[in-house]
């Protein structure tokens, strides 16, 4: 698109237009030449581009429901277990890309936890950190944040889908499924398990709600055991509100965490952005489309880790770092990039306090079996895939998160084939089986 310097008149026009949009019209048209002076100061309410470009601005058009809120505690508790789940995988995986969707996990669990009961309900929610939110609560939460998702932006596609697979024959409660129809939107599906064509069904869902992004998220080994398996699929597709010039793009070193460097195409653009910084990093706002969503990049200066970093954005870390953005003038380069992430996460919410559900002997989900506890079901993987692409003209994103059951059914292999060739004196004895009493019993030394 052609660049050109703006206009006073074409900046008075653009504030006006935004005005109009929040019933101020009528005060800014005796008002036009204080908006030539303060422009600059309202440059995140104008739409001002950040390199002074001349792109023409739309009223915000009501693409969501402005009237309709998510419940705040279910924000921080969401935000704050991402914050603890990726400090965990750290522990172990701090040398490799780490990118989850703390969004994507917490909706897979909290469809799950709509079938826990007694101490696993408790550990669940600590670990999600719901303790202060009823069961209730927490589904309007959740399905006031997917209506609220869902294509916030014409510039920006942001999809969600939820998904229940049950195993042919096996009865589950209704409430249980009726709540994740109404609350989550999931598909209620039946499947056999141990056919190898469910977990490609399974793929095929994930594909298809992932625009292909992530072609699967498990194999049959990892489900033909189940009786259930609960899935999220989250997809995002944002154009930057001012792309980067293609033409800035050039080759530059980049650092790894070994020390060692490595070339990346790296982005440029000069310009008003929205940034801070403190004596530990630097972070900037880089917004899509009509600015409802944007991506915040932190950037750790010498001296600091990136778990330093992370730890400084628990609790109310984050909610602080939030109302500390001003605009500066500035230039930003950023690599241009793609990655995929694939973990389990068994041992990660284990180490979080959520290990009874995993436990044959101790997990309680018997609010998700209609036959109740005689047969225990407990959760036997967590897997979480994404992948993000990262270039000029926006931003491509994709999460999906699947929650294996399983029933505490005993298995062996099968022994070896044997051979009894019975030709000489036995004992034979005859059982009640119920009672366990031996009716009958004694040896054949010569039978007839």
């Amino acid at each position: 698109m052609l660049k050109h310097r703006t206009t006073s008149k074409q900046y008075a026009h653009r504030l006006t237009t935004l005005c109009e949009v929040k019933g101020m019209a009528t005060k800014l048209m005796h008002a036009r030449i204080i908006v030539v002076a303060v422009c600059m100061g309202l440059v995140a309410l104008s739409g001002c581009p950040r390199n002074g470009a001349d792109y023409p601005i739309e009223p915000i058009k009501p693409q969501r429901d402005l009237d309709l809120t998510v419940d705040s505690r279910l924000i921080k508790a969401s935000n704050d277990f991402g914050f603890r789940l990726y400090r965990e995988l750290a522990k172990t995986d701090a040398a490799s890309n780490i990118f989850i969707s703390p969004t994507s996990i917490e909706l897979a669990l909290a469809m799950t936890y709509n079938g826990a009961g007694g101490t696993t309900k408790d550990a669940m929610a600590e670990t999600l950190g719901l303790q202060t939110m009823t069961l209730d609560e927490v589904h309007q939460a959740n399905a006031q944040l997917m209506t609220l998702l869902r294509n916030p932006d014409p510039k920006v596609e942001l999809a969600l889908a939820n998904s229940l697979w049950g195993q042919h024959g096996v009865t589950f409660n209704p409430d249980f499924l009726q709540r994740n129809r109404d609350h989550y939107d999931a598909e209620v599906r039946t499947i056999d398990f141990a056919s190898p064509a469910s977990a490609k069904a399974i793929n095929r869902w994930v594909s298809e709600k992932t625009r292909g992004i992530i072609p699967y998220v498990v194999d049959h080994d990892t489900i033909r055991k189940a009786v259930l398996v609960l899935v999220n699929a989250l997809y995002f597709k944002g154009q930057w509100t001012v792309p980067f010039d293609k033409a800035q793009t050039k080759d530059g070193p980049f650092t790894l965490a070994d020390g060692t460097t490595k070339t990346l195409p790296m982005m440029r653009e000069s310009g008003e952005f929205q940034y801070f910084e403190t004596d530990d990093f630097q972070s900037v706002i880089l917004p899509y489309g009509q600015r409802r969503v944007r991506m915040l990049i932190f950037l750790p200066k010498t001296g600091t880790t990136l778990d330093d970093l992370v730890t400084s954005l628990l609790g109310n870390g984050w909610t602080e770092c939030m109302g500390r953005y001003s605009f500066r003038w500035g230039t930003l380069v950023l690599p241009r990039f793609e990655t995929d992430y694939d973990t389990g996460l068994v041992e990660t919410l284990t180490a979080l306090g959520m290990g009874v559900a995993f436990s044959k002997k101790s997990a309680d989900f018997s609010a998700m079996m209609a036959h109740g506890p005689d047969i225990p079901p407990f959760l036997s993987h967590v897997i979480h895939k994404t992948r993000l692409e990262v270039d000029e003209e926006g931003t491509v994103a994709a999460a999906v998160t699947a929650v294996a059951v399983e029933e505490d059914i005993e298995e062996f292999d099968p022994p070896p084939p044997f051979t009894m060739v019975v030709d000489h004196p036995f004992f034979v004895a005859i059982q009640d089986r119920p009672t366990g009493a031996i009716l009958f019993m004694g040896t054949i030394v010569d039978p007839q």
